[in-house]
């Protein structure tokens, strides 16, 4: 049977995952599920951990709403609610929706330099992305 917390929020995506919790998800992303003790094994490799505090740490991303808890034939398995791609998204929109609401000219304007510092060619798919944007927006009002 399947598990997922009740306790679901959107305000979960505003707070920045311990390095715990990442390496917990980046191998359920990487493996798609696996029990608490072959976590444990692969963590262990890289860092002095005991098993406790992984099984903890997964109850608490469960709690969070980010991995599924699931009877197996003897142990619990896990994995994630959401691929990495839509975690990003969902954190990046919820970071984002907050600075616009504080100051939407200026956290544009910062985004552009940065994007810009970063990766500059990305600056043309933002142009097509926002282009697509005003389309959509347009269709719908006519």
């Amino acid at each position: 049977m399947e598990k997922t917390s009740s306790k679901f929020s959107k305000e979960v995506y505003g707070k920045i995952l311990g390095h715990l919790e990442q390496d917990i998800l980046d191998l359920l992303w990487s493996s798609g599920e696996a029990s608490g003790k072959e976590i444990f094994t692969a963590i262990r490799r890289t860092r002095g951990i005991a098993l406790t505090t992984v099984l903890t740490v997964l109850e608490r991303l469960w709690k969070k709403g980010l991995v599924i808890k699931e009877k197996g034939e003897s142990v619990y398995l896990f994995r994630p609610v959401f691929t990495k791609e839509e975690f990003a998204k969902e954190v990046s929109s919820d970071f984002f929706k907050g600075l616009f609401e504080l100051s939407a000219g200026g956290a544009s304007a910062s985004f552009v330099n940065i994007l810009a510092q970063v990766d500059p060619v990305e600056l043309d798919r933002l142009k097509a992305l926002v282009e697509s944007k005003k389309k959509e927006i347009e269709s719908r009002k006519g």
